[in-house]
């Protein structure tokens, strides 16, 4: 049984956040308290973690690959209800570093205590990518769709 996300709640929410550790966790709960106000965790519970696992693999990338001191990085979550894809969450996070764009890695080390974000972003969502901003930043986003066309 699919149950419809209710969006009477405001569908998006943009936070800003310090590129350093502990903005990267402020991310995490920011994305956490949004996503339970939108009541995924209970009405979409795998999706609802496994946003939340981008979220944390998106914001680690921003402050690790995205970083320029005295910049911080974006995170925008927004719901859509289309009739092409049903009810889909977007995930994006801006950094100013557009110079630095992910590449999903085609080789893994094995015991290599990093490179696996890209490849746990790819699994988990149903599309991803990147998108260039002004002047020189860039967008990674994720999309995890939540209803198909047949089941809303």
């Amino acid at each position: 049984m699919t149950t419809e996300i209710p969006l009477d709640n405001p569908s998006s929410h943009t936070a800003i956040l310090a590129a350093t550790p502990k903005g990267a966790a402020i991310c995490r709960r920011v994305a956490r308290r949004q996503l339970t106000a939108w009541e995924l965790n209970s009405t979409h519970t795998e999706p609802f973690y496994s946003a939340l696992l981008i979220v944390t693999e998106l914001a680690a990338n921003a402050i690790t690959h995205g970083r320029i001191a005295g910049r911080g990085f974006e995170l925008h979550l927004s719901l859509t209800t289309t009739t092409r894809r049903g009810t889909t969450l977007r995930i994006e996070v801006s950094d100013p570093r557009g110079d630095r764009l992910p590449l999903l890695p085609t080789v893994h080390v094995p015991n290599a205590q990093t490179g696996r974000g890209l490849t746990l972003i790819d699994a988990l969502s149903d599309r991803w990518g990147t998108i260039p901003r002004h002047p020189n930043s860039k967008t990674v986003w994720a999309e995890i769709d939540l209803t198909t066309p047949d089941a809303v």
